[in-house]
């Protein structure tokens, strides 16, 4: 089995559960200490169907967030994300 050497050189700066300590999407688009491609990471997993609530799929609740959110939210902030980092 291959190994990447580099896979292992960043050590995440958050916990196992991505959301942890973000209340909304938004936080996770300001967050300096996030680089692109983690702040895709997180925003895709809340964007996920894994994170819908049962029973009302406009609403994503990602492990490790204190409540629900609106997909349009988690949507929206992928698409500021993308405005910045495109402009």
């Amino acid at each position: 089995m291959h190994v990447d050497p580099k896979a292992n050189e960043r050590v995440r700066s958050w916990p196992v559960r991505p959301a942890v300590g973000f209340l909304h999407p938004l936080e996770v688009v300001k967050d300096t200490e996030l680089d692109l491609a983690e702040k895709r990471e997180i925003l895709a997993a809340w964007a996920s169907d894994a994170s819908a609530v049962e029973h009302r799929p406009s609403q994503r609740w990602l492990l490790g967030t204190p409540a629900p959110v609106p997909l349009s939210e988690v949507l929206s902030a992928l698409k500021r994300l993308d405005r910045e980092t495109f402009s």
